[in-house]
C-alpha cells in the first residue's frame, strides 16, 4: 500500500501544510502527472481542489516535466530546473530525476490550491486556534 506524504502550499496565506495520504487515498494519486488537478478529500480538505506542482522518491530525486512515464532518466540540464541551479552561465549537469507521472516510489507530493471550498484550511485541518476576539 502506498503512502505519500502531501504538501499542501496556499497561495493565499503563503503557509504550507504537510499532511498524509495512506491506502485508498494515496491511491487517488497513483496515475497522475504533474499539473493535473485532484481532490482535496484525499488530504481532509473536502471541497477543495489541489494541482500536482511536483514531489520527490525516497531517494530525493525530483519529478521532472519533460521526462515521460514515472521512469528514472539522466536529463541535461541547462537552465534552472527543479532539481539544478547552475552556478555560472553556459553550465550544463546531466541529473538523474523521475518523469513526471506519480508512482508507488514517490515519497512526497507537492500540490497547491486550485480552488477553494466553504471552509477554511485551518478549521479542516484542526488548526484554529479559538482565539475569539
Amino acid at each position: 500500500m502506498a503512502t505519500f506524504t502531501v504538501v499542501v502550499g496556499d497561495p493565499e496565506t503563503g503557509l504550507a501544510h504537510q499532511l498524509e495520504a495512506e491506502g485508498q487515498d494515496a491511491n487517488r494519486f497513483i496515475g497522475r502527472e504533474i499539473g493535473e488537478d485532484v481532490d482535496g478529500s484525499a488530504v481532509g480538505l473536502d471541497g477543495y481542489t489541489l494541482t500536482i506542482t511536483g514531489g520527490s522518491d525516497n531517494a530525493g530525486r525530483p519529478h521532472n516535466e519533460t521526462v515521460a512515464g514515472s521512469r528514472l532518466q539522466e536529463v541535461l540540464m541547462d537552465e534552472r530546473q527543479t532539481g539544478y541551479k547552475p552556478s555560472r552561465s553556459g553550465e550544463r549537469r546531466r541529473i538523474t530525476a523521475r518523469g513526471r507521472e506519480l508512482s508507488d516510489e514517490t515519497a512526497q507530493i507537492n500540490v497547491t490550491i486550485a480552488e477553494r471550498g466553504d471552509e477554511s484550511v485551518e478549521s479542516l485541518l484542526g488548526l484554529d486556534d479559538g482565539d475569539d476576539e
